[in-house]
């Protein structure tokens, strides 16, 4: 039940120059810009005039509130409104600025004590009849919120369940404009208690189960390069005729990654919340809390890249600390593909408008698959390639030398024997155990490592020192390189995974049998 308005509320009272503000936040990417929302009345006309670089879904928010008002049997705050938005050089859009907009003109009106505005920022939609509704971008504006020095959020009950990940933040959550208005003025409204990003990611995530490998019979040598690149975020790369399983491994490696650590939560709660509300993204969390990606290789470079004229993040973004799989890899258009090289390297992707740059994190695992030749039979020993050596060739020559080096893992496969699917289910490979590997070996790597990052990360000195490697094994590694054709990024991409390997064994220092191993996972440099 809401609580009733003060009886000292008088209507008639803001119609003087008083300003009252209140604080709200737009997102420009995966990050949210703090906004104050200046309101005033002068005169008797309703013509408002609302100022700030806004859009039309802006504009028409004027509306929408005075039916809320009327609907929960509100006065309408009457006079002339001049709504301001500050800072004006940046766009505002979106349905998250009406309960703000109706917040500042009840104040602004003589219904609220514009006191009760000091601190205080506002998210979500209003409808006809008032209700408050989810809007997209709760977890980036609670955090600019927070770093603005504000300390209460008014929003959905929804939306303040998800704001409460961000400590340093009080939620105040509503169900209608009444309600908000009424408990404002009273002090009444009782807070969310805190909730930490783990435990709010773990429940969104807890309905997309993960298949276990243990379904998928035999390819031991795949699932191992499955745990090794969990265990060191090696990107990886499958290749093989149709039905070979190269899907059914691949969409099972998001189950075998650890759980995200706290900092990581809130990072991609950030990113899913930015534009879409939680329950739409819920489809793409695993159990472990971490996302994962399948686009259509039909996709366009703005939907896997992000971009758009307001940008907003792609799958790349979207996929950040969990994985990206890319099904059919030469089917995708080759912007796509060779748009792809700038996030491997940096880890984020940099979209540049004529207003701002705006860079968005894309730190994620890469794992993709593809046929051979386009009938994809080549090296099949079932059947037979009906493909050409042109053919072939050209089919190849869509995975460029550069994105094809960045793939640390790089497996041919072969659909198992008939007599493998006979066999008993291995409880040793199933999601469970070696999940239990890679934590074991992460474990290993976070001991030596004071920086942390995963071994398909490290350059440099980082990497010499994690590895190790004696004069024989770098001997062993030169010869392997002339031999192989391994380029330079190739070298330091083998010792990465050496390394990772190492560890996997329970090894200190990377020896010759690592070196080899990753050369043969890592598969000729074309």
């Amino acid at each position: 039940m809401a609580p009733e308005l003060s009886s000292s509320a008088d209507p008639s009272r803001g119609t003087g120059p008083t300003t009252v503000a209140i604080g709200c936040g737009v997102v420009v990417g995966v990050d949210a810009i703090p906004v104050l929302i200046e309101a005033r009345m002068l005169g008797e006309t309703s013509t408002p005039r609302i100022l700030g670089s806004v859009d039309q879904v802006v504009r028409e928010a004027y509306h929408r509130i005075l039916s809320a008002f009327g609907a929960v049997g509100l006065p309408v705050p009457r006079g002339s409104p001049v709504l301001n938005f500050v800072p004006a050089d940046v766009r505002k859009a979106g349905s998250s600025f009406d309960l703000p907009m109706a917040l500042a003109l009840a104040a602004a009106g003589g219904l609220l004590d514009p006191a009760r505005l000091a601190g205080l920022v506002a998210f979500g939609e209003v409808t006809l009849d008032g209700r408050v509704r989810s809007s997209p971008g709760i977890v980036p504006v609670a955090i600019a919120a927070r770093a603005r020095g504000w300390t209460r959020l008014l929003t959905s009950r929804d939306d303040a369940t998800l704001a409460a990940i961000v400590p340093g933040l009080t939620p105040l959550p509503v169900a209608d404009l009444r309600e908000a208005i009424a408990g404002l003025a009273a002090g009444s409204l009782t807070p969310i208690a805190q909730r930490d990003a783990l435990t709010r990611l773990r429940h969104a995530g807890a309905r997309a189960a993960v298949p276990d490998l243990a379904d998928v019979r035999g390819h031991a040598t795949a699932k191992d390069a499955l745990v090794a690149a969990a265990a060191g975020r090696h990107d990886l790369l499958f290749v093989g005729p149709p039905g070979s399983g190269k899907s059914a491994l691949l969409r099972r490696l998001v189950g075998i990654l650890p759980p995200l650590g706290a900092d990581e939560s809130l990072e991609v709660l950030k990113v899913l919340s930015a534009h879409a509300t939680l329950p739409e993204a819920q489809g793409s969390l695993s159990r472990s809390g971490r996302p994962f990606r399948a686009p259509h290789h039909t996709s366009s470079a703005a939907a896997v890249l992000g971009g758009g004229p307001e940008p907003r993040p792609g799958e790349v973004t979207l996929a950040h600390h969990g994985v990206l799989f890319l099904d059919e890899l030469p089917e995708f258009r080759r912007e796509v593909l060779e748009g792809l090289r700038q996030p491997l390297e940096d880890r984020c992707v940099s979209i540049g408008r004529a207003r701002r740059t705006v860079t968005l994190p894309a730190d994620f695992l890469l794992v993709a698959a593809m046929n051979p030749c386009p009938c994809g039979h080549a090296n099949d020993p079932a059947r037979t390639c009906s493909c050409t050596p042109q053919d072939r060739r050209r089919y190849l020559a869509r995975i460029s030398g550069p994105l094809l080096d960045r793939f640390d893992l790089r497996l041919e496969l072969h659909s198992p024997p008939p007599e493998e699917f006979r066999a008993p289910r291995d409880p040793a490979a199933s999601t469970s155990a070696l999940a239990e590997r890679v934590v074991a070996a992460m474990a290993r790597q976070a001991a030596r490592n004071a920086h942390a990052l995963p071994h398909g990360r490290l350059e440099g000195l980082a990497l010499d020192d994690a590895c190790s490697a004696d004069d024989a094994v770098l001997a062993t590694l030169e010869r392997a390189m002339r031999s192989w054709r391994v380029s330079a990024r190739g070298r330091t991409r083998v010792l990465r995974l050496a390394r990772t390997l190492a560890d996997l064994a329970d090894r200190d220092a990377i020896t010759n049998e690592d070196v080899l191993l990753a050369i043969r996972l890592r598969g000729a440099d074309r």
